[in-house]
Order: structure tokens, then C-alpha cells, then sequence
């Protein structure tokens, strides 16, 4: 499977250099440099906030043990290290992020790590909670991936349904090997582990992506694949409950160039329930693409290329989830492409204008430290703010967190 980010004494001060971005009339900043070493490295990850304005993500790097960090970041830029792995039954390499709860627990996956399993070495995974406890955070896994049928290897962001479930994928393992979609309820005798689909790697797709799913109205589940499908570019599929379990349906399958290929971000929708997302392939140049995908009659779905990287300026090979603006504009970032002296990645802006898609890059990376290879993509604030991280890059080579102001 495609990982761009997988790889690894005090706490840094808050850097407030502001550079001019000259394609637009934004300004960037570096909010935090990631050194390594007990603050962490490596921040692979999307960003959650809490109501106070605090931003909460992991790094798979540094901390005490050097397996990677729960981190918060204040408004003001301090840096707090809530949790540092241990590479045992706690987990090891976390990727993806954490998301809250209503009374502030945070929840994520590692990569290895758990109780044992089937995975050599150091594990297959686990999903965790970080609790507040006197003054402090408390990490409990919730479950060990075995590296079976149930999967391993979950690299991926969470996601809550309105009853307090956890969804998520693994790229690996399964009956077919190909990844699983799991659910994680929780019980008055604990947290209860469910597969509620098996990739087969055919027609319904391989791998699960980077990227978090995501929940319509109606409670419906979407998400992508980054390979298998018909053509085996990838797909986008649909989780719908019934009676005792879910229906999957392919709503449709990447053809590859010069149609989108083998998506790795995650989908958003929007009001009128249309799909957005990012493919890492395909395209018209086959260096990446941005689509959605519009809802038709009898259960069809209508794809739309909205725009094809040319792997120059523009950037190339996105592996974002989306993001959108209260004006309906869509931003996200590519991994690379952009300046050419750096080859560094970019943040770009979507904007329909006279009934297309016009891309407008609102950040190079590349210049002043700024930080290097953004994968997973923005969050964004009430006033339009958004921010994001990069693994690499930075002053000390570790990876930043960033804010961009429209």
C-alpha cells in the first residue's frame, strides 16, 4: 500500500514568521517546528480542535520512547505533549490524528503495536482512547488488532455515528487480505469490535485510504479504496445500514487516465449530498486529480473530473481530504509539485466560476522552513483560518503545524 508519510528536548517556542505568498493575498505561519525529541517528530496527521481553540494531532516520531506523540497546541503556540507511546500494548507509529468526544476524550489508531497478533515484530495496531485523569491523560487501548480477519495496520482517522460508535478502515489484513471497514461499540462490559465489510480486492475495491470516512443524514457510511474496483484504480463505495448489518454498494469505480485513479484522501459532502475528493493518479496528466460525484435516479452516481494537476506549479499528487469555505470554495494540498526549486507540495483553492473549476495556489512550500510534503490535508476554523501540518521540513527538519489566513 501507498504510505507517503509512514517513516520517524524541550518544547520549541512559537515561530511567528509570516511569509508573503505571492500567488494570492494570504499569509502563512508557522505556528509550531516539531523537534524530534520528547516533543515529537513527524506530525502526520489532520488537526482536531476543541471549543477553546486548542488543536490536538499525533506525530509518528519522538516523544519519551521515540514511537510517536499525542500532542495539543495552544492558540498562543505551546506545545503539550499529552501522551508518548511506548511501543508496547499502547501502540507504536500513530498516523491520522484524533478526534473528541462531547466530554473531551480523544480517540485514534497506531499502526503497530497492541497485544501480539499474527504481525512480526511489533504488533498490528491498535485503537485508543486518552482520557483527562487528575491533571494528566490516561491511555487505554481499546482494542489489539490480531492481524486476522479483523484486520491490522489502521492508519486512518476515526469517525464518530450519532450513537457514539467508531468507524474506520485497515488497509491490510482481512479474510481476503485486502483491508476491512470496522465498527467499535461501546458496552457496559467494554468496547465490541465488528468487521461490517470485507474488501475482496474485485469489483468493491482494495485498501482503505488515509483519509477518515464519512457519514451522511441518513447514516449512511462513504468511503474510498486506493486500488481494486473494475479497472483497478480504485473506488468509492457506500456503507448503508440495515437490519443486523450493512449494505455495500460501489458507486463507482475509477477508470484511470484521464479519468481520477486511486484515491488515498478521504470524501466530504455537501449540502445537496454530492461527493468530493482527491485522487493520488489519474487525471489528465496522471498526476492526480479532484472529483465529485452527483447523485442521479434508480441509485446512480455521475462523476466529474473538476480539475487534473499538470505536476508543475499547480502541484501533484494529492492524497488530501477536502475542505469547504463558507463561500463554497474547496482548499486542500498536494504532496508535491509546486515551487520547482523544492518540488514541495502547495495548498490550493477550488472556486466555481462561470460553470467550471478554477485552481488558484494559495501557499508553495518550499521557502523559509516552511515545512515540506503536506498529506493530510486542512482544518478549518469559524472565521476561515485554516491550518494543517507537515510531516518534514521546518527548522529542524521534523515537520511544522501551519496556520494560512485568507
Amino acid at each position: 500500500m501507498f504510505n507517503p508519510i509512514r517513516s520517524s528536548l524541550s518544547t520549541a517556542l512559537i515561530l511567528a514568521a509570516v511569509l508573503a505568498v505571492p500567488s494570492s493575498a494570504t499569509t502563512y505561519q508557522r505556528l509550531y517546528n516539531f523537534t524530534g525529541g520528547a516533543d515529537g517528530g513527524n506530525p502526520a496527521t489532520g488537526l482536531t480542535f476543541d471549543s477553546a481553540g486548542n488543536a490536538y494531532g499525533t506525530t509518528a516520531a519522538g516523544g519519551d520512547y521515540d514511537f510517536g506523540t499525542v500532542f495539543m497546541l495552544t492558540p498562543s503556540g505551546q506545545e503539550t505533549v499529552l501522551y508518548s507511546f511506548t511501543g508496547g500494548g499502547d501502540g507504536l507509529d500513530p498516523h491520522g490524528g484524533v478526534i473528541l468526544d462531547s466530554v473531551g476524550n480523544l480517540y485514534g489508531t497506531t499502526v503497530a503495536g497492541g497485544f501480539g497478533g499474527v504481525c512480526a515484530g511489533d504488533g498490528c495496531g491498535v485503537i485508543y482512547e486518552l482520557s483527562p485523569s487528575g491533571g494528566g491523560w490516561t491511555e487505554t487501548a481499546l482494542y489489539s488488532f490480531k492481524g486476522l480477519k479483523d484486520g491490522f495496520g489502521p492508519g486512518g482517522a476515526l469517525v464518530f455515528d450519532a450513537e457514539g460508535n467508531l468507524f474506520g478502515t485497515t488497509p491490510d489484513g482481512g479474510a481476503h487480505s485486502n483491508g476491512v471497514v470496522f465498527e467499535l461499540s461501546p458496552t457496559k462490559y467494554g468496547w465490541r469490535y465488528k468487521v461490517i465489510h470485507v474488501f475482496t480486492g474485485g469489483k468493491d475495491g482494495a485498501v482503505g485510504s488515509l483519509g477518515s470516512l464519512v457519514f451522511d443524514a441518513a447514516g449512511n457510511l462513504y468511503g474510498v479504496t486506493e486500488i481494486g474496483g473494475t479497472y483497478g484504480a480504485g473506488s468509492v463505495y457506500e456503507l448503508s445500514p440495515t437490519q443486523g448489518g450493512w449494505k455495500t454498494t460501489v458507486l463507482y469505480d475509477f477508470k484511470g487516465t484521464p479519468d481520477a485513479a486511486n484515491p488515498y484522501g478521504g470524501l466530504i459532502l455537501d449540502k445537496a449530498g454530492n461527493l468530493y475528493g482527491t485522487t493520488y493518479f489519474g487525471g489528465a496528466a496522471g498526476m492526480g486529480a479532484v472529483f465529485q460525484l452527483l447523485p442521479g435516479p434508480n441509485g446512480t452516481w455521475q462523476e466529474n473530473v473538476l480539475y487534473s494537476f499538470q505536476g508543475g506549479t499547480d502541484g501533484s499528487f494529492p492524497t488530501t481530504t477536502l475542505v469547504f469555505n463558507a463561500a463554497g470554495s474547496l482548499y486542500g494540498t498536494t504532496s508535491t509539485g509546486g515551487r520547482p526549486s523544492c518540488d514541495c507540495g502547495t495548498v490550493f483553492r477550488l472556486t466555481l466560476t462561470r460553470g467550471s473549476w478554477d485552481e488558484k495556489i494559495v501557499h508553495f512550500f518550499g521557502k523559509g522552513r516552511d515545512g515540506s510534503s503536506p498529506n493530510y490535508g486542512l482544518t478549518l476554523d469559524r472565521a476561515s483560518n485554516l491550518y494543517g501540518t507537515t510531516p518534514v521540513g521546518g527548522s529542524g527538519g521534523q515537520g511544522v503545524v501551519f496556520q494560512i489566513t485568507p
